[in-house]
C-alpha cells in the first residue's frame, strides 16, 4: 500500500461510511461510541455500540457524538474516527501511512463547525484533509457530470441534515441544509406512539418502524409491524400493532418540511437552471430518501420528475472517494478547504 492513502469519508450523524481509493466503500457503521462513564473507556463503536443504546446499565452510556450533521462531542468523535480508520487501514498501516482524507460537511455549516471537523481529523491522524460540501459529493457519487453548464438538483436526505443543492459548473448556486432528516423522522415517529397509544418506544424500535413501514405517500396495500413499549399508563410492557398510514401521520409534518425546503431552493434559482432541473429531474441521495413513497410525493408537490440514486445510502461516501481522484482539479473549483498539514 503506497504512502498517502486516499480516503473519502462521509461522517455521517447516523452512519459513518469510509471509501478507500481502488476498493470502494470498505466500512458501514452507525456513529455511535459506548463509553464507561467510571473510567472514561471507550468500551465499542460502531454496531456493537449502536446494540447498546437504551440498554445500558447506569455507568455505561452509548453516545451518538455528532448531531445535526455537526461534531456534537469532539473528543468522542476523533477517537470514533480514528477506530474507523485503524479498522480499515489496521493500527500499524495507520500510524505509517498517514492518509489524505476527504471529509464531507453540510452544505450550510458555520467556520467553527468546518474547523471541529479538520481537528478531530488531525487528531485521528490525517496527513492532509480536504473538506466537500455534501450535495457536491452526493451528486458526484450519483453519477452527475457536474463539471458541464447546466443545472442539477440534488436532495441528500441524511440521518442528521437534508441537504438541497442547484449544482452547475461544479459549484453550488443555490442551497439550503435544513436540520430536518431521519432522526426528526424518528422523533415524530416516538412522540405519535406516546401521543395515540400511550407508549413509549425507544430510538432503536422508531427506526425499526421507520425503516419497515415507513410511508410518505399512500401505499395500495396497506402493511403493519408489531412492536413493544412501555405502556405509560400501567408502566408495564405492552405489544401493538402498528400501521404504514399511522407511520405516514406521524411522520407528516418533516416531511412536509423538506418539501417547503426544495420549494424555497427552486424559487431562488435562476430560470435557465430551472429549465435543466426539469428536463433532468431532481437526485434524491441518503439513508432517508428511501422511505417508501417519498419519491412520488416530492413529485407531485413539484411537478418535476424524482429520481433515486442508484446506491442512495453510499452516494455522499462514493463522491467523496471520487472527488480525491480528481483533487488538483477540483481544489478550488470545489471551494474545499485548503490542504491542512499535520
Amino acid at each position: 500500500m503506497a504512502f498517502g492513502q486516499d480516503i473519502g469519508i462521509d461522517l455521517g450523524t447516523a452512519t459513518t461510511l469510509i471509501y478507500i481509493k481502488g476498493k470502494g466503500i470498505v466500512l458501514r457503521e452507525p456513529s455511535v461510541v459506548a463509553i464507561d462513564k467510571n473510567t472514561n473507556k471507550i468500551l465499542a463503536v460502531g454496531e456493537e455500540a449502536r446494540r447498546m443504546l437504551g440498554r445500558t446499565p447506569g455507568n455505561i452510556v452509548a453516545i451518538r457524538p455528532l448531531r445535526e450533521g455537526v461534531i456534537s462531542d469532539y473528543n468522542i468523535t476523533e477517537k470514533m474516527l480514528k477506530y474507523f480508520l485503524s479498522k480499515v487501514l489496521g493500527n500499524h498501516m495507520f500510524n505509517l501511512i498517514k492518509p489524505r482524507l476527504m471529509i464531507c460537511v453540510p452544505s450550510g455549516v458555520t467556520e467553527v463547525e468546518r474547523r471541529a471537523v479538520i481537528d478531530a481529523a488531525i487528531q485521528a491522524g490525517a496527513r492532509k484533509i480536504y473538506l466537500i460540501e455534501e450535495p457536491i459529493a452526493a451528486a458526484i457519487g450519483a453519477g452527475i457530470d457536474i463539471s458541464k453548464a447546466c443545472g442539477s438538483m440534488v436532495v441528500d436526505v441524511g440521518g442528521g441534515t437534508t441537504d438541497i443543492a442547484v449544482i452547475s459548473l461544479g459549484g453550488i448556486v443555490v442551497s439550503t441544509s435544513t436540520k430536518i432528516a431521519g432522526d426528526k423522522f424518528d422523533e415524530s415517529i416516538i412522540r405519535y406512539m406516546r401521543k395515540k397509544h400511550n407508549i413509549m418506544i425507544g430510538e432503536r424500535t422508531a427506526e425499526d418502524l421507520k425503516i419497515n413501514i415507513g410511508t410518505a405517500y399512500p401505499r395500495v396495500q396497506e402493511v403493519t409491524m408489531d412492536i413493544r413499549g412501555r405502556n405509560l399508563i400501567t408502566g408495564l410492557p405492552k405489544t401493538i400493532t402498528v400501521t404504514s398510514s399511522e407511520i405516514m401521520e406521524a411522520m407528516e409534518e418533516p416531511i412536509l418540511a423538506i418539501i417547503e425546503a426544495i420549494h424555497a431552493v427552486l424559487e431562488k434559482t435562476p430560470p435557465e437552471l430551472a429549465a435543466d432541473i426539469s428536463d433532468r429531474g431532481i437526485i434524491l441521495t441518503g439513508g432517508g430518501c428511501l422511505i417508501y413513497g417519498l419519491d412520488k410525493l416530492i413529485q407531485k408537490e413539484t411537478g418535476i420528475n424524482v429520481v433515486i440514486a442508484e446506491d442512495a445510502i453510499s452516494s455522499v461516501a462514493m463522491g467523496t472517494g471520487k472527488a480525491l481522484d480528481s483533487i488538483d482539479e477540483i481544489e478550488y473549483s470545489y471551494s474545499i478547504e485548503a490542504k491542512i498539514k499535520h
